[in-house]
């Protein structure tokens, strides 16, 4: 896994080639929500995506065609593992004890929590 992140703007054009697996720029386009980012704009952010190992593509007669380097559940877990490192002093425990208690779980979300981590358990056993 990269140990660069993405921006924002690189985080939302990802999230349309993990949506379509492989994509052509005039896909890409048609894909965003508005404000619609500049052709240009597009282009360089997908070059800045491949320079980092995100991305790639294949030349499709006179087409691009994108596809991910990088598995969506991978990058997440990056992600969280990066914020895990710098916010909790890397530790899994003050962790998940800032999001149990610092988020607004219902009590169906904690008792499904409290069933992942017994299951979790019985395989550690």
């Amino acid at each position: 896994m990269q140990a660069t992140s993405l921006s924002k703007s690189e985080e939302q054009l990802l999230e349309i080639i993990w949506t379509q697996e492989q994509v052509i720029m005039r896909d890409i386009i048609q894909s965003y929500p508005d404000p619609v980012p500049a052709p240009s704009t597009i282009a360089t952010l997908l070059k800045r995506m491949q320079e980092k190992g995100f991305i790639a593509y294949l030349t499709v007669g006179n087409f691009r065609q994108y596809y991910p380097l990088v598995k969506k559940s991978d990058y997440f877990a990056n992600q969280l593992n990066r914020i895990k490192k710098s916010f909790f002093s890397d530790s899994a425990f003050q962790f998940a004890s800032f999001f149990t208690r610092g988020t607004n779980l219902t009590a169906t979300e904690l008792q499904n929590l409290k069933q992942i981590v017994e299951e979790d358990l019985k395989k550690k056993k």
